[in-house]
């Protein structure tokens, strides 16, 4: 994601950032992760018609297991970065890089 998708991503579904394959992900995301009534008829068509049945399982399935790991790290009151800070393990550094320092 973009820095510009970031401050936009509360309002993915008005916003110009996102594609409209993005936006159907992220309805798909928010049905899963907060109101699974959005799941509708609707979305359905909209998620059949931008991903194949296997992408949307596994796109479905990376959304439940990265759920799941978040609640369970919040479950036992770890803090961003303080597990394996030391090491280049995990998901993300604890400090943002630049992106051109990235690919230096």
């Amino acid at each position: 994601m973009s820095e510009d998708q970031y401050s936009e991503l509360l309002k993915f579904e008005s916003s110009s950032k996102f594609t409209e394959r993005e936006k159907v992900a992220l309805s798909y995301t928010s049905a899963i992760i907060w109101n699974p009534d959005i799941a509708d008829d609707a979305l359905w068509a909209k998620l059949h018609r931008h991903f194949t049945i296997p992408e949307l399982v596994e796109l479905g399935s990376f959304i439940a297991l990265t759920l799941g790991q978040q609640r369970w790290i919040k479950t036992l009151g770890i803090g961003h970065g303080e597990i394996l800070a030391d090491t280049h393990a995990g998901l993300a550094p604890a400090p943002a890089m630049p992106q051109a320092a990235r690919h230096a």
